[in-house]
């Protein structure tokens, strides 16, 4: 993509919220009651997000929320409406050349040390408001692990379970299952049900991210 093209973006359409989700930089991702909203959401978090992605190695082009081009619309899910991206893209099964997997998890894995960093810095007792359901930090960890485990068997990496909060060998030899299968990249015989890679990354990206500016938002104090 250079320099001058826009930045590629999917919106998924759901009955109730829109969500619009970048092609290619897993992670970068805001929901909204309309296409509109959304998109303006994505752009306003750019300055959230750039740094993550300099931290991978793989640094945005410059305005790179200021030019976003609609390549796809898909129709959404009930996920979609209770609050997570679920559709995959044609192009998601598509082959992954081994340069394109290994950015994959070089992002994946600056996703998940910015929410380490968050977690560390962040009080034990959260703000209350909208977003959690009133979680403090430690069970936001907790239900990030939980749900990784989960998408760690979708992609299948070699995770058992799920790692308890604080148990850093055990959380940081989930996430080097994952990050390994993700390097292996995708076969032409995967399983049927099996998330495509470049979906998988972007989802568990996403979560990621989301819980960690979550954490940032809800660690501050009341407007």
């Amino acid at each position: 993509m250079s320099a001058a093209a826009g930045t590629r973006v999917y919106l998924e359409v759901g009955t109730k919220r829109v969500f619009a989700v970048m092609v290619d930089h897993p992670g970068w991702a805001r929901s909204g009651r309309t296409a509109e909203a959304a998109l303006a959401a994505l752009a306003e978090y750019e300055p959230r997000y750039a740094p993550v992605v300099r931290r991978a190695g793989h640094p945005l082009p410059g305005g790179a929320g200021d030019r976003l081009d609609v390549v796809a619309e898909v129709r959404g899910t009930t996920t979609t409406d209770f609050g997570a991206p679920d559709r995959v893209l044609d192009g998601d099964r598509a082959g992954l050349p081994a340069d394109d997997a290994a950015r994959l998890a070089d992002l994946l894995a600056a996703c998940w040390a910015t929410l380490d960093d968050v977690v560390e810095g962040a009080p034990s007792a959260l703000r209350r408001g909208p977003r959690g359901g009133g979680r403090d930090r430690d069970e936001v960890a907790r239900h990030v692990l939980a749900a990784e485990a989960a998408y760690a068997r979708a992609i299948g990496a070699a995770v058992r379970g799920s790692p308890r909060v604080g148990d850093h060998a055990a959380v940081t030899a989930a996430r080097a299952a994952v990050l390994a299968r993700v390097r292996a990249g995708d076969t032409s015989a995967e399983p049927a049900g099996r998330w495509p890679l470049r979906y998988a990354v972007r989802r568990i990206a996403w979560h990621v991210l989301d819980h960690a500016w979550e954490i940032e938002d809800r660690s501050a104090p009341a407007p």
